[in-house]
């Protein structure tokens, strides 16, 4: 999570936007219970009210159904989630219900379904068990009715059963299908920028931009290099300056270490270049509503083109703390890796493979250029780079590391068939240095082994970079696997 000092000292303009997830509720009954036994429909209404009112406090938009216990109202609750454009839907099981009152929820709702079976008490006393109280416990009753019949029509559900109180396991399983359903949100309402285009040779980078469209239904807006160049062009001294103190006041500027003939001291006119160009990166992040760019320059040598890309480090990194993932290489596929994890308030640093240490049984994983800065307990650090090894010009680079503790890394790869996985992995992040060569590092540690997790992660075709958040965070993307249908391989828990 990026603390409060961290948000302000990168406040500007431009930032990840705040919307709320659209939260599907309804509970469900059999209508011959009501004249039968008074009062227990408005008892197990009751139970609904509080779980949505729990939801709300996860900052979601709640869009209630109420109660469905026949064919048509479950027809009509489907009809108006589908209309209302949920994310998510929890089918809050309050008694027995027949399947056929939940189906038409699902065909019609048009969102994944959570069936959700919440026991008001930890158990009841048999020597005073009545009938209605009975019924008023049946939460798990017509769970595997329920799943059946969705299976039976080609629809996918998933289940949480525990108690209405004092139960963090299932309370757990809840806030993490929320996440879930917030980061559906912000992909399905996204727009990515692509600058440029994948970097040449890396076939693991190419990708059909309308895929994208197809299985999350963000959209990727083609910027061209003239766009950043004219909004750079136009940056005023006074903006220039601003971006300097603020890149001044969150960032060291540490001594050259064992590589300074290439990492050496920021000098003044690379730290004006580069608050420049962050100027002019943060209008055309505005200007295009953008809610993540990927970058990549090849061309000749020399010209404005290679200018800008050379120094969008410094911005990008910036960008990226704040919400606004910033990818290299072109990488549209790590981009989105990258959103997904800051939604998940995980960070989400732009990384691949680094050299291992066969001593200490972990790898470096990072990148050279931008880091999201945001999941350091470090002040980050920026060295000039007299060079970017394998790429054309020179200027300045972040380097810094994330804070210890676990952490989750997440990538996102096409099949043979083309569709979109992810492969994710769990591990944690070691104390130690890092090369002091202007990269992002971090010390990694998987199971079971450094070396047999690589070749596991090799294995799984995974594409060489990566997305690098704080936490452990497989149980959500494993559900938004489920949300957009997307296969999710975990390689190390």
């Amino acid at each position: 999570m990026i603390s409060t000092a961290e948000t302000s000292a990168l406040q500007t303009s431009v930032g990840r936007k705040h919307t709320r997830p659209r939260v599907g509720v309804f509970n469900v009954g059999f209508h011959r219970y009501w004249p039968q036994f008074p009062g227990l429909r408005e008892e197990l209404d009751g139970y609904r009210v509080e779980f949505e009112d729990r939801l709300r406090e996860m900052d979601v938009e709640i869009i209630s159904a109420g109660l469905v216990d026949t064919v048509d109202s479950g027809r009509k609750a489907g009809d108006h989630f589908a209309s209302q454009n949920v994310d998510i839907i929890f089918c809050f099981v309050t008694t027995y219900v027949q399947s056929a009152f939940i189906v038409p929820v699902a065909q019609r709702g048009k969102a994944h379904m959570v069936l959700v079976g919440l026991q008001p008490t930890a158990g009841m006393d048999v020597t005073k068990v009545t009938t209605r109280m009975q019924l008023a416990h049946d939460n798990c009753t017509s769970l595997p009715e329920i799943m059946y019949a969705m299976r039976r029509c080609g629809l996918r559900a998933d289940t949480v059963f525990g108690m209405l109180h004092g139960d963090e396991r299932s309370a757990a399983l809840v806030r993490e299908w929320i996440y879930a359903a917030k980061a559906v949100h912000a992909l399905k309402n996204t727009r990515i920028g692509l600058l440029g285009h994948p970097f040449e040779g890396m076939l693991d980078m190419n990708v059909d931009p309308t895929s994208f469209t197809v299985a999350f239904g963000a959209h990727i807006d083609m910027i061209e290099m003239g766009d950043l160049a004219k909004r750079v062009d136009n940056a005023t001294e006074e903006e220039i300056a601003a971006m300097t103190e603020r890149i001044n006041n969150f960032f060291t500027f540490p001594e050259p270490g064992a590589d300074s003939s290439i990492a050496g001291k920021v000098t003044p006119e690379s730290m004006r270049n580069s608050a420049r160009v962050a100027v002019g990166l943060e209008k055309l992040v505005a200007d295009y509503n953008l809610d993540g760019l990927s970058h990549y320059y090849r061309g000749l040598p020399d010209n404005n083109d290679e200018f800008l890309i050379a120094n969008i480090i410094v911005g990008a990194s910036l960008l990226t703390a704040k919400g606004i993932p910033v990818a290299g290489e072109g990488d549209l596929k790590n981009c989105t890796a990258m959103l997904i994890m800051d939604r998940l308030d995980a960070g989400g640093s732009f990384c691949e493979l680094h050299p291992a240490d066969f001593t200490e049984d972990f790898v470096f994983v990072g990148h050279d250029g931008p880091g999201h800065i945001g999941i350091s307990n470090e002040q980050p650090a920026l060295r000039g780079l007299s060079m970017y090894h394998g790429k054309f010009g020179s200027g300045v680079s972040v380097e810094f590391k994330v804070k210890n503790g676990p952490i989750t890394i997440a990538g996102i790869t096409v099949r043979e068939d083309g569709k979109f996985a992810m492969i994710a992995a769990e591990g944690e992040s070691l104390p130690g240095g890092i090369p002091q060569t202007g990269n992002t590092n971090t010390r990694a540690k998987f199971k079971p082994d450094m070396p047999t997790f690589i070749e596991n992660w090799t294995d799984a075709g995974v594409t060489h970079h990566f997305a690098l958040g704080i936490g452990r965070q497989i149980g959500i993307l494993q559900k938004i696997g489920r949300i957009v249908n997307m296969e999710v391989q975990v390689v190390a828990q």
